[in-house]
């Protein structure tokens, strides 16, 4: 008799416990479908710029001359790289993140933050090699309209790339931010271990 009591009350723990896991679960798979519901959505912000920026400029181009043209120009060379990234981004997050654990969840959050960080890094860089082109075209004995022209259209697109960077990581981290405080009741880390609990209500 006492043996049945047991069994019934492990079959309890069994179910209360599968029955967080999948609440866990839900709430890990509906994460990271918004994850990839922003990304999708950044990566038609930058293919918008791209093909916008193409369209004007590949006119443009064909009707300005001196730096005007070369700005255009570079404008579409850069933008054909932007589309690419864009396509890429896009396509790669069409696919189902249902399933992903804990730590996978917190891996992919975090590598698309940090990616943004870089980027934006890359996004100072590009624009301070734009400003040296100007200036550089100060000095020029040679090509220095083509200096000046690539020069103003790098520093215009590493402008909008921060801007997009920096407030893509913005949407991303308060993303990460909002799901924490409604989900994750504690945290903790000690020489005994490293344990989260959430909540299920």
């Amino acid at each position: 008799m006492k043996f049945k009591y047991i069994h019934l009350l492990l079959l309890a723990v069994f179910m209360l416990t599968a029955q967080q896991l999948l609440a866990q679960s839900a709430n890990f798979d509906e994460f990271n479908a918004d994850r990839m519901q922003m990304t999708r959505n950044g990566m038609l912000v930058l293919g918008s710029w791209a093909v916008g920026n193409m369209a004007v400029s590949g006119i443009a181009a064909g009707r300005t001359t001196g730096e005007d043209k070369y700005f255009h120009q570079m404008n579409v060379y850069w933008n054909i790289v932007n589309l690419g990234i864009a396509g890429a981004g896009y396509y790669g997050a069409l696919g189902d993140a249902a399933g992903l654990s804990l730590v996978e969840t917190l891996n992919e959050q975090h590598s698309i933050e940090t990616i943004l960080l870089l980027n934006a890094g890359l996004d100072v860089a590009y624009m301070a090699g734009g400003a040296w082109m100007i200036e550089k075209s100060k000095t020029a004995s040679a090509n220095a309209e083509r200096w000046k022209g690539f020069g103003r259209s790098i520093v215009l697109q590493g402008a909008f790339l921060f801007v997009f960077d920096v407030s893509f990581y913005a949407v991303q981290a308060n993303h990460r931010s909002d799901w924490f405080e409604e989900n994750v009741a504690a945290m903790n880390v000690s020489p005994a271990g490293f344990y989260v609990s959430f909540n299920l209500d």
